[in-house]
């Protein structure tokens, strides 16, 4: 039995969730899951471990908005993916306004965990 040890429930998604970079304006993944606390990328572009990155995602609200969560997130780790030229990067959240995080958190918690 595999005991999980995750501090927060993490969700996955389900579809397409394209990530940016705000300093370069450049779409750098996709959402793999979330928590409150982070995000596993789907990374298209290179990423550096230990960088911190300034990221900006959109979750469809309850009316069927796309509103836009901008954190700040430091690279813990990353692997190479099968696919080639995309890897998977575990991200933690440094920051993220109240009102993305209030959107974010029920989002999280309405939907299947992530493995």
């Amino acid at each position: 039995m595999i005991r999980e040890f995750r501090r927060a429930r993490r969700r996955n998604v389900p579809k397409p969730v394209t990530v940016f970079d705000l300093m370069t304006e450049q779409a750098i993944g996709r959402l793999g899951n979330v928590s409150e606390s982070g995000m596993l990328l789907v990374a298209t572009a290179p990423v550096q471990e230990d960088a911190l990155y300034q990221l900006r995602f959109h979750l469809r609200d309850d009316r069927g908005q796309d509103i836009p969560i901008d954190v700040g997130a430091h690279l813990l780790w990353s692997a190479q993916a099968n696919t080639p030229g995309q890897s998977f990067a575990g991200l933690r959240f440094l920051t993220i306004d109240r009102e993305p995080l209030e959107l974010l958190r029920p989002w999280v918690n309405a939907g299947p965990e992530a493995e």
